[in-house]
């Protein structure tokens, strides 16, 4: 995810599923990791040796930790900071950067992650890409100039990552998905293309086991925060984006439309 360009490439876009624990925890409930000094706001990171991009877990904390008031109070603010910028797209980059960094530098529980990110039943949830940053520091980023919608159905082990362009068309890419962790792994298996009113156009991606689950080999997304209207992650090439949760609507005989926050985004 080195550039908003590269997100349209299906190993940049979007390890076995193993089903949230029955305890579901706030999204912005932190793990301490020491019993009484609070917690450590150091960045879990990917376990991919092939990543070098994406950043590691230092040995032990680079800065004092902070209390659980503190650090809950930073990743709220951060939150309704990248909330507004879903909604309104106004909010400047810089606002935007730092909220990011925040909320990645919080060890928040993931435990509830995959099933509010991916539901509970097929065909699963869908989320809107309305950011994305370059660097593992996040230097720069920038709004994504195009919709791009990710499905991710959590049940069926599936995912579809798609950028619409209205009517003159689309491009998406299905597959199947693993999640370990917080690290959603997925493979594409093929690629539907539609132009205008013409029928849609699907390509098999060959190569690979079919039956094979995804691991950290293949793309992946590290998760930092998933609520029920956005979600934060990085990609296996360093790169940082988020997302709105949209509603899917499929019309009669027409293209798919999606809804967030009450409004049609295409």
């Amino acid at each position: 995810m080195a550039s908003s360009a590269s997100l349209l490439h299906p190993s940049t876009l979007a390890p076995a599923f193993s089903p949230p624990a029955p305890r579901r925890p706030s999204q912005l409930d932190l793990r301490s990791s020491r019993r009484h000094h609070g917690v450590s706001v150091s960045l879990a990171a990917s376990s991919s040796a092939a990543s070098p991009e994406v950043e590691k877990e230092p040995s032990s904390p680079s800065t004092p930790p902070l209390d659980d008031s503190s650090a809950l109070s930073a990743v709220a603010e951060s939150v309704k900071v990248l909330k507004e910028a879903a909604k309104t797209r106004k909010v400047p980059a810089d606002e935007v950067l730092a909220a990011l960094a925040k909320i990645k530098k919080a060890k928040l529980d993931t435990s509830a992650f995959f099933e509010t990110l991916g539901g509970t039943e097929s065909p699963g949830r869908t989320w809107k890409l309305i950011f994305t940053a370059q660097g593992s520091k996040l230097e720069k980023g920038s709004y994504f100039p195009v919709t791009a919608v990710q499905r991710f159905d959590a049940a069926g082990q599936r995912i579809e990552n798609g950028v619409y362009l209205g009517r003159a068309g689309s491009l998406s890419f299905e597959g199947r998905l693993s999640w370990k962790k917080k690290i959603l792994a997925f493979v594409f298996e093929r690629v539907r293309l539609k132009l205008g009113p013409l029928p849609s156009l699907e390509i098999p991606l060959g190569g690979g086991d079919v039956g094979r689950e995804p691991s950290t080999k293949d793309p992946f997304f590290l998760w930092f925060y998933v609520d029920e209207e956005i979600a934060v992650a990085q990609g296996k090439g360093g790169g940082t984006a988020f997302w709105c949760r949209c509603k899917r609507v499929d019309g009669q005989g027409r293209r798919p439309a999606f809804w967030y926050f009450g409004f049609n985004i295409i």
